[in-house]
């Protein structure tokens, strides 16, 4: 039974167990955390739950928005901000990336911007010899207000410009942070990608309204696995966040999740897969209406 059969008759879970089992299949997890105001603390966390995903067999293990830090102030991730290439937190991401021989994506570093009084949020992609291979700063800024709640990251955060993407052993990677969901203009942006990363800190409010529809509605119409490590639970400084870190399969299938706590999601992925999918729904093919 080939992909369209299977859509046509509503099987699409044992394609997705195909994928998780077929040679060539490389296992990927995101790290669930719920990170505090002290780096070091929040670094020996994130060592433990990513050695235990290598000692699953990930081969890729991302970890989310923040995971160095959430302060008790917005201006906290300012003072810990690093220059590229310096200082403990990315250290911290290629030490371990080399030392499991893992590819490692450190789901946002405060690393420093033009304005002193503000950070570059930006994702890290450390492959297995802890090498930067690809940095992405996170381009939309989280802006909301409702009722009590009010957030404005681009009072601490200077904007990225660029779409990144990146070749490793699994695939092209998609690089996006958190806010970035909710555009998918940005994900057409990339071309075709084999996994989407989007390591987030959604707000509980937004994120039990939204999260899951956006991350699987992003899989579907880009016919591409979504890898989305999360904070998730009550922060020191007051601030609770939605959690549920999934892996999302190119059919919108929720291969793992973990609703809430500090943890772990792991699934199987295969670029063959993909493939597949694709040429048995190239929805991508037909796409006519182009960026001008």
């Amino acid at each position: 039974m080939n992909v369209t059969e299977q859509a046509l008759s509503g099987k699409t879970q044992p394609h997705a167990d195909e994928a998780r089992s077929a040679p060539g299949s490389t296992r990927i997890a995101a790290v669930q955390m719920v990170s505090g105001p002290a780096v070091e603390d929040n670094l020996r966390e994130a060592r433990r739950l990513i050695e235990s995903a290598a000692a699953q067999g990930a081969k890729l293990v991302a970890l989310p928005e923040y995971f160095a830090i959430m302060g008790m102030r917005d201006r906290d991730k300012v003072a810990v901000r690093e220059a590229p290439g310096r200082g403990p937190i990315q250290a911290f991401l290629s030490e371990t990336a080399r030392r499991l021989g893992i590819w490692l994506i450190g789901g946002s570093v405060p690393l420093e911007a033009s304005d002193a009084n503000k950070v570059r949020n930006s994702c890290l992609v450390f492959d297995e010899q802890g090498r930067l291979a690809a940095r992405y700063d996170k381009i939309h800024l989280f802006g909301f207000e409702m009722g009590a709640e009010r957030y404005s990251e681009e009072r601490t955060i200077e904007p990225g410009k660029e779409v990144v993407v990146v070749d490793s052993p699994f695939g092209r990677l998609g690089l996006s942070i958190c806010y970035d969901l909710r555009f998918p203009e940005l994900y057409r942006a990339m071309q075709d990608v084999d996994i989407i990363l989007v390591p987030s800190a959604f707000t509980e409010t937004t994120g039990k309204a939204h999260w899951e529809t956006l991350l699987r509605a992003r899989a579907i119409e880009n016919l591409a696995y979504v890898l989305a490590p999360a904070q998730g639970g009550r922060h020191a400084n007051g601030r609770e966040t939605h959690g549920d870190s999934m892996v999302v399969d190119p059919w919108g299938v929720v291969l793992d999740r973990l609703p809430r706590g500090a943890g772990l999601v792991a699934a199987g992925v295969n670029p063959a897969y993909v493939s597949r999918v694709r040429q048995g729904l190239p929805a991508l093919s037909h796409r006519t209406i182009h960026q001008c």
